[in-house]
């Protein structure tokens, strides 16, 4: 199973990256738990500059936007690939 993070304050956009990952993931048909992580003390553990962040398999792949769908689906396929 895939490890993903969605980092942020809690706040709408927070909300959208954690409903893009689950919905590529149920796309993909990967089993996926999503983790919100609201400590900014962590935030820089993974090089995130601005929020939301998404992080696959410990791996920041995108910051300071809302991907599309598309874009995380990419991602997670590439990251399973490596995995």
């Amino acid at each position: 199973m895939l490890s993903i993070k969605v980092l942020g304050p809690g706040c709408e956009n927070c909300h959208k990256v954690a409903d893009i990952a689950r919905q590529a993931a149920a796309g993909l048909k990967l089993e996926s738990a999503i983790e919100n992580v609201t400590d900014r003390a962590l935030f820089k553990q993974y090089g995130l500059l601005a929020t939301p962040g998404l992080v696959i398999n410990e791996k920041l792949v995108c910051g300071g936007r809302i991907p599309t769908q598309a874009e995380v689906a990419a991602w997670l396929t590439k990251a399973l690939a490596a995995a």
